[in-house]
């Protein structure tokens, strides 16, 4: 048996608070983690890690010590941290923001500092989860919408409702409008003031930035978002094919904004995700949008969806990356279309001066891609604001990645050869691309790799999948990006959640999962679990360097960081990471993203029907989502260890650090998503078919709560997404 430092540590019965994790090599420079008090080792670990759902290698057990400490647990509807650790709750639906509300299911977070300790924090508010918003909507604002009346007049359609064409001054459509609305404002970006006050808690100041960029914004008030690049030219284009929404280079709302990233310049990008719930996705030939009338309005007593609907919003509006300036309370946010639109989770920023910008995103769909912007200009000075005009000229590249760990980015412009991804190449077998009938528009799915050649013959170049003059056909890449990669042979991944960069230029990206789904699949070359498995669910986060450094490169190389998956299998002992910060060090904080639906799903036996389950149905296993510390460099280089797990049916979102990196801003999202509101605090006991590190089987006995009640935490309370802040006591 080998032994490495940290197990030998462990061995001596050291502390996982105590230890020295070798985080750096003798002949890097020592700082101090997070937390760590000045009197701490540079590269000790400045917690005690948590108990988890399952026994991780970290601890140092032998499979007996596992077994017996692991065949009881408890999950805790509580954001759990470890000892010494406490949170501040800063904001909670319904809170009062400006002349609006905190919205619904915050997601990324960014914190700009004016001066220590104070400034302005940004958070995005991404989607509706229908059966809880419901649930809890007039407990929390105080007043009713008329759900059961729509839902009565809809009944006969499963729900669905073309709003968009019922006439002006019908009730059910006036009806149908307070709910969208209602909606639309619990979505979008929201900016506070916040200070740390007297060395003890952060509380908020009320300033005059304060305000709300909603899903409505512009509706009524006038607050439009602005819009740059090509694709105006495809919205302010006259005679479209399709839909015109009057409205030329102004946008109504944000809305699905899930993750995002922070400038040098001390703005913050916010990522339009998917947008296709509200909204119709596909376009037609000239970039122009599907009618409305394309994504009704839903309602049933789970769902909420379509709410553009009713407001004839035009789809191509949705799906880019916003920046906003907090600082600035006339700022309501414009939408860079260099960027691409497709479902953005998050945007990594490379700023140097001397070189030109770039920023790295991803599309979290299954089979999505990974994509760089490039400025055609070059930074001159990394933290001034005229550093924003730099997205209104470019290039957006998509990343083809290689088996042997290498790859480049392929620009997505008029003359890209069209060479499609091959439905062979993917789980799952089947690929989306541009409708090959360009005027009646949309999509179509792709299973066979004959019909690719087909396509090929048909178009030769992305420019020929389009209509208009140079600038338009430009523009309506753009708003098709997704199919348009996929037209050009760009990488299907598995869903690339998020995209950091690390002051040395690496990035990180965190792919969450590897399953094939209705949008497509991972390419079956890269993405395998540790024993060369397609399909596999847990995910993985990967280390990208730009040949050179450059952040202009069109050539880099790819490795994997750390994987998800149980200890047994060479997993870490997380499941789907999804959002990531960088510390001072360059080690990573990441949070997981585990499906709602299998979050402590009862496995009574890892076999059915004689075959092994698969890695989705083993998902329960891992218990409640959580976040976790991992380096980046040193011995222990991609070994996991767990800070936090969330309350009930939530996701932790949106970690981001102060600068003296004794805060860790965190939002809790969607508590109770699927147990609703917990009564009575219900409790059930279920079964989970365990295994040790070595992968002996045993059996935990789990008490898990129905439901949630946090933030309050008080009985029969309704859950309430919100933003905390985590530091030490004292």
């Amino acid at each position: 048996m080998s032994i490495n430092r940290r197990d030998f540590l462990l061995f001596l019965g050291t502390s996982l608070g105590t230890a020295s994790l070798g985080l750096f090599s003798s002949q890097e420079k020592q700082s101090f983690l997070p937390f760590a008090k000045p009197t701490s080792a540079a590269n000790t670990l400045p917690f005690q890690a948590i108990k988890t759902s399952i026994p991780l290698e970290i601890e140092g057990l032998s499979p007996l010590q596992q077994i017996e400490k692991y065949n009881t647990y408890e999950v805790i509807d509580d954001l759990v941290l470890p000892e010494g650790f406490t949170y501040d709750v800063i904001l909670a639906w319904g809170d009062r923001v400006g002349d609006s509300r905190c919205g619904y299911n915050n997601d990324y977070l960014s914190f700009v500092e004016t001066q220590p300790s104070e400034g302005y924090l940004t958070s995005n508010f991404e989607y509706i989860r229908g059966k809880t918003w419901m649930q809890s909507y007039s407990i929390v604002m105080g007043r009713s919408l008329p759900f059961e009346a729509v839902k009565a007049a809809v009944s006969e359609s499963d729900g669905a409702i073309d709003a968009f064409s019922l006439p002006n001054g019908d009730p059910l459509k006036a009806q149908i409008e307070a709910i969208a609305k209602e909606a639309l404002t619990d979505l979008g970006i929201g900016v506070i003031s916040l200070r740390f006050k007297d060395g003890e808690q952060w509380e908020r100041t009320h300033s005059t930035e304060d305000r709300r960029i909603t899903g409505i914004s512009g509706l009524e008030d006038g607050r439009y978002l602005k819009t740059t690049g090509p694709g105006v030219a495809v919205f302010k284009k006259a005679n479209k094919l399709g839909y015109e929404d009057g409205l030329g280079d102004r946008a109504i709302g944000t809305f699905q904004n899930c993750a995002g990233g922070t400038t040098p310049w001390g703005t913050v990008f916010s990522a339009e995700e998917n947008c296709h719930v509200q909204v119709p996705e596909p376009v037609m030939a000239d970039g122009s949008s599907l009618s409305p009338s394309q994504r009704p309005f839903l309602l049933s007593d789970k769902y909420l969806a379509g709410c553009g609907n009713v407001f004839g919003l035009a789809g191509n509006k949705y799906g880019w990356i916003v920046e906003v300036d907090p600082a600035n309370p006339k700022d309501y946010g414009t939408k860079h279309t260099w960027l691409g639109r497709y479902r953005h989770e998050a945007v990594g920023i490379r700023a140097i001066a001397g070189k030109r910008l770039a920023l790295y995103s991803g599309c979290d769909r299954r089979g999505g891609h990974l994509y760089k912007f490039v400025s055609t200009r070059r930074v001159r000075d990394p933290k001034n604001k005229a550093n924003s005009r730099l997205l209104e000229e470019g290039m957006l590249y998509g990343a083809k990645f290689n088996a042997d760990g290498t790859g480049n980015w392929v620009p997505l412009t008029l003359d890209t050869p069209v060479d499609p991804v091959l439905p062979s190449q993917v789980a799952g077998g089947m690929v989306t691309l541009p409708n090959s009938n360009r005027q009646e528009g949309g999509i179509v799915a792709i299973t066979r790799d004959e019909e690719m050649a087909a396509f090929q013959q048909q178009f030769e170049t992305l420019g020929d999948l389009y209509e208009g003059n140079e600038e338009e056909k430009q523009g309506a890449i753009l708003i098709d990006a997704h199919f348009a990669a996929n037209a050009a042979g760009i990488t299907c991944t598995a869903r690339p959640e998020d995209t950091m960069v690390a002051p040395d230029g690496t990035l990180f990206i965190a792919f969450t999962s590897g399953n094939p789904g209705g949008d497509g699949g991972p390419d079956k070359d890269v993405f395998r679990g540790p024993n060369g498995e397609l399909s596999y669910e847990y995910g993985w986060i990967m280390r990208l360097e730009e040949k050179e450094g450059d952040p202009a490169a069109r050539d880099f190389r790819w490795s994997i960081l750390a994987m998800g998956g149980e200890p047994a299998d060479g997993g870490m002992g997380f499941s789907n990471p999804d959002n990531l910060e960088l510390d001072n060090n360059g080690n990573l904080w990441m949070v997981t993203d585990m499906s709602t639906s299998y979050h402590n799903r009862a496995i009574a036996s890892r076999t059915k029907e004689g075959k092994s389950l698969s890695t989705k149905d083993l998902l329960g296993l891992f218990g409640n989502n959580s976040l976790w510390f991992i380096p980046t460099q040193g011995e222990n280089a991609g070994t996991a260890y767990p800070f936090a797990t969330a309350p009930m049916d939530s996701e932790l979102t949106g970690p981001f650090w102060t600068r003296d990196r004794k805060t860790l801003f965190l939002a809790i999202q969607h508590p109770g998503e699927n147990g609703g509101m917990r009564q009575n605090n219900a409790t059930e006991t279920r079964h989970f078919a365990l295994r040790t590190t070595n992968g002996k089987e045993f059996m935990q006995k789990r008490k898990v709560p129905l439901g949630s009640n946090w933030p309050n935490q008080q009985p029969n309370t309704p859950p309430r997404p919100a933003i905390v802040a985590i530091r030490q006591r004292n």
